[in-house]
């Protein structure tokens, strides 16, 4: 009997769980509405001619004249530091 009552509460659960994956997927974003999403895509296209440059173009690679610390320059230091909590460690003072 208990087994039964068990079977009955997963297959409640186990469909609850799958309607709320299909409303969620209905309210993500389509393909159609990425371009209004922003992110990670480059603003400018990667090559100065706008396409791929045809097979057996010679390709010249210039590095960056920039150091490292001008091209990705430290955080501003905050005015406090408060102590960590137990687990964190990034922008707070360890306990000693």
């Amino acid at each position: 009997m208990k087994l039964l009552a068990l079977a009955a509460a997963l297959t409640l659960v186990a469909g609850a769980a799958h309607a709320q994956t299909s409303a969620q997927k209905a309210d993500s974003p389509t393909n159609n509405d990425a371009s209004k999403l922003g992110g990670y895509a480059p603003a400018a296209p990667l090559f100065s001619t706008g396409s791929t440059p045809p097979p057996g173009t010679q390709v010249v690679f210039v590095p960056s004249t920039q150091t490292p610390t001008q091209a990705f320059p430290p955080p501003a230091p905050k005015a406090v530091y408060p102590m960590c909590k137990r687990g964190q460690f990034d922008g707070c003072r360890q306990r000693q």
